[in-house]
């Protein structure tokens, strides 16, 4: 389960980033504390489904988009480690 903490902590970074926002506007937006934002961004929390939804509609993208970015990154991953 780490492995899904992780990527989600790095779709929601990436995202934020190129929304131009700190991990603290981020937290504002959300309703959530940024050093909350920050554990999940490093893998170190699982977001209650309440914590997705809120960072989702903060970062202007549905849950299910979030997810699906999730996803696909661990396939990618998935395929990767197959290769080698």
């Amino acid at each position: 389960m780490r492995r899904f903490e992780s990527t989600f902590g790095e779709v929601v970074r990436k995202r934020r980033q190129a929304l131009r926002l700190s991990q603290e506007s981020l937290g504002y937006r959300s309703g959530l504390h940024r050093t909350y934002i920050s554990e999940i961004e490093r893998g170190r929390k699982s977001p209650s489904l309440r914590a997705i939804v809120a960072i989702a509609e903060a970062l202007g993208v549905s849950v299910s988009e979030l997810i699906l970015a999730v996803e696909q990154k661990l396939d990618v991953e998935t395929i990767q480690v197959e290769i080698i």
